[in-house]
């Protein structure tokens, strides 16, 4: 039996392919913003995995230090290391800033982490591996960096005032925001991110004297000892736990907010924290981007084969005239529509596996999203055939003589 339909797109192939081939971009398009979604999770998934982390003790009433600012004093984790239940417990500091190249003056955006070196304290908190180099073993001016830097082994970095070599490489360990981490020493993120600068100290110091509640005789001491708190108070923003075998973590997570009167979460309500929270805005409006690009594919489908029955006026009356039912002529634009879905998807699926890599962000393209994008590409080619469809069925066979 003749197609009709494809002998109607070899007719018009022109028209169709590159019809074909702008619907393909859109389709891409709506395959990366899927993918990006997908990474946006993937990376909050990550960043909780690559913790190691059971328990997430944070200040009172946040729900840092992911997504809000959380401050602890650093000797919180003695306090939470003598609760049962707890196996290690690790102070953490997060912060994003633009970490530059010594050499080259060069700027990366990094979220740094300051954990104590590993030689020395918990390993909460650490790259689970490295793909390249060691790990921080020093106190001081070592770092380890993800390869989404663009950082190497030996290179030279600058972060506030000081210098830090980078030793050892990982990947996949990003931010929230897909920001790749920079692991320092903890008492030099402590310094980097808490601690004031020479001339904000100098300031202080000034204000305090001229106050005239130290004015008074014997305030001296008190005020040295101000002065010197200034100097060198410092704190953390979480602190990171590991449970012994066995530890329910719901119940520890219970016992440390009741005795420490610290805000906990275990791991589940971490990641709710992470999607619901942090990513949600943003899932919004890639949700309704995605909408958009299914009305403007629908739009184009539903243009494209209402121009080509259009464009057959006469051969469609020609067809009811020799007497083919309504039902192969529907059938026909049915497939003609089904066809350009096809091969919109194909170029679809090929742009964005090719474009995926390039992009700033992590792009997961999953097979599942896939599948649920060609049944629907082929759901809206379908509906978008209805308009051509009616009007293919409404053509007086008459019309063939006229």
């Amino acid at each position: 039996m003749i197609s009709l339909a494809g002998r109607d797109i070899l007719h018009s192939w022109g028209k169709f392919v590159f019809t074909g081939l702008g619907l393909g971009l859109l389709i891409g398009v709506t395959l990366i913003m899927a993918g990006v979604y997908r990474g946006m999770v993937d990376d909050g998934q990550a960043l909780l995995d690559n913790s190691g982390a059971d328990l997430w003790v944070v200040q009172q009433d946040t729900q840092g230090p992911y997504a809000e600012s959380s401050s602890l004093a650093d000797d919180a984790w003695r306090m939470v290391r003598s609760v049962p239940g707890v196996a290690e417990a690790a102070n953490v500091t997060y912060f994003t800033m633009q970490v530059r190249r010594t050499a080259t003056g060069q700027e990366v955006r990094a979220m740094v982490v300051g954990l104590a070196p590993a030689t020395q304290a918990a390993t909460a908190g650490w790259p689970p591996h490295l793909v390249a180099g060691r790990h921080v073993v020093r106190s001081h001016y070592e770092a380890v960096a993800d390869v989404a830097t663009g950082l190497a082994l030996g290179e030279e970095i600058t972060l506030r005032r000081h210098r830090y070599r980078v030793v050892g490489l990982t990947q996949r360990m990003v931010s929230s925001s897909g920001d790749p981490m920079v692991f320092i020493p903890l008492k030099d993120a402590q310094e980097a991110q808490f601690l004031k600068d020479n001339d904000a100290i100098w300031r202080q110091r000034a204000r305090t004297a001229s106050n005239p509640a130290f004015n008074r005789p014997g305030q001296q001491q008190v005020l040295d000892a101000v002065n010197a708190s200034q100097a060198s108070s410092t704190s953390v923003n979480a602190v990171l736990v590991r449970l012994a075998p066995g530890a329910d973590a719901a119940a520890v997570a219970d016992t440390i907010a009741r005795a420490k009167r610290f805000t906990v979460f275990t791991r589940a309500q971490m990641q709710e924290v992470l999607v619901s929270k942090l990513i949600a805005t943003s899932a919004k409006q890639i949700g309704m981007f995605l909408v958009i690009l299914a009305a403007v594919s629908a739009a184009i489908v539903a243009f494209i084969i209402y121009t080509l029955t259009m464009d057959k006026i006469r051969e469609i009356a020609v067809l009811k005239l020799i007497g083919t039912r309504n039902r192969t002529i529907a059938w026909m634009i049915l497939q003609q529509a089904l066809a350009l879905g096809l091969i919109g998807f194909a170029v679809g699926k090929i742009s964005a596996t090719f474009s995926a890599p390039i992009f700033p962000k992590y792009v997961l393209l999953l097979p599942q999203d896939s599948v649920a994008a060609l049944a629907a590409v082929l759901a809206i080619c379908a509906l978008a055939s209805v308009v051509a469809i009616r009007i293919a069925l409404r053509i007086d066979p008459a019309e063939a003589i006229g």
